[in-house]
């Protein structure tokens, strides 16, 4: 059977810093039958500096009064949290996923067993992180909003380095704005990065709805992330530029029908019409009512359905030839 794409729910923060909710998160993505759901591993003060802004998204969607160093604080998952998380995921049968943001959180996942990473956009230009996640060999997946090629193929030869084969990374086309503008989603490059750099290729999609990611498995991608939520007008970051429950099964089962109509790229026949063929192709029939003996001419023949006889293709070798027997108008002709 043909390898499946690789489907990832991304819960991400959107879990608001409570592990029943994280819970329902992963119930969300068992019912839509994703291949992984993912959170997001971090300690707020290794990543984020008590001067730092938050995004003008961040803004939109949560309190004016924090700085981003506290909205994150309120948004961490703890080694237990995460302990009891991925318990829960294996219980259900599905693959617990999470995106480490500093080198402390690179180490709890990589303790706790993970053996797929993903490296967010915001850490593609950062070596010593790059380096740290680089020396453990795991199987990777780095997203790329902002990126240009160049930063990826840097990023690419840091991991290279540090003992992380290329064969071993999944480069994901990315756009780091939430919601991403239609404009600005330059689905093509995902193409350019597979081509250029000799990668798998994957898409981490960011606008609202669910065509374009569907549209990025016709393409080629062989993993699909995005976010989701149980509801989108619950406070937080996220909430906002994510799938609901009912929009995350529409989407996967979006991606699952595409991927079987892509097929093997043999032009031919399908099991399924193979049965429409004789009715919808032509044959040779009689136009009017021939005697045997009389020689076959572009007037007394002509070409209607059924497909059973002799084909149209064939109509150079049946003109001249002499008619086998009597037959009646709109009767297949024989030689």
């Amino acid at each position: 059977m043909a390898k499946t794409v690789f489907i990832i729910a991304e819960a991400g923060v959107n879990h608001n810093g409570r592990i029943e909710l994280a819970r329902r998160l992963v119930d969300v993505a068992v019912e839509a039958e994703v291949d992984a759901v993912k959170f997001q591993t971090f300690k707020a003060e290794n990543v984020i500096s008590c001067f730092a802004e938050k995004a003008e998204y961040q803004k939109q969607t949560t309190d004016l009064e924090e700085t981003q160093l506290e909205m994150a604080r309120c948004l961490e998952l703890n080694r237990d949290e995460h302990e009891k998380l991925m318990k829960y995921c294996i219980s259900k049968n599905i693959e617990f996923l999470s995106t480490p943001f500093d080198l402390e959180s690179i180490d709890l996942l990589v303790s706790l067993g993970l053996e797929r990473i993903k490296i967010p956009s915001g850490e593609i230009t950062n070596l010593p992180y790059l380096c740290h996640i680089g020396k453990y060999g795991k199987a990777i997946i780095l997203s790329t909003g902002m990126a240009s090629l160049e930063e990826i193929e840097a990023a690419l030869v840091l991991l290279e380095k540090s003992g992380t084969s290329r064969a071993n990374v999944t480069v994901m086309h990315c756009n780091t704005e939430y919601p991403t503008p239609m404009i600005d989603v330059n689905l093509k490059a995902m193409l350019s990065i597979r081509n250029s750099l000799g990668v798998e290729v994957g898409y981490s999609d960011h606008t609202l709805g669910i065509e374009v990611p569907v549209a990025a498995v016709a393409l080629g991608a062989t993993v699909i992330e995005k976010h989701f939520t149980l509801d989108r007008t619950l406070p937080g970051p996220d909430h906002r530029a994510s799938l609901e429950p009912i929009e995350l099964k529409a989407m996967v089962q979006s991606i699952r029908n595409v991927e079987k109509a892509m097929g093997d790229g043999i032009k031919r026949a399908s099991p399924s019409e193979l049965k429409n063929k004789p009715i919808a192709r032509k044959s040779i029939v009689a136009a009017m009512d021939i005697n045997k003996g009389v020689r076959i001419t572009e007037e007394n023949i002509t070409v209607k359905r059924p497909g059973t006889g002799i084909s149209p293709m064939l109509w150079g070798e049946v003109l001249g030839k002499v008619a086998i027997r009597d037959f009646k108008s709109d009767e297949l002709i024989e030689l």
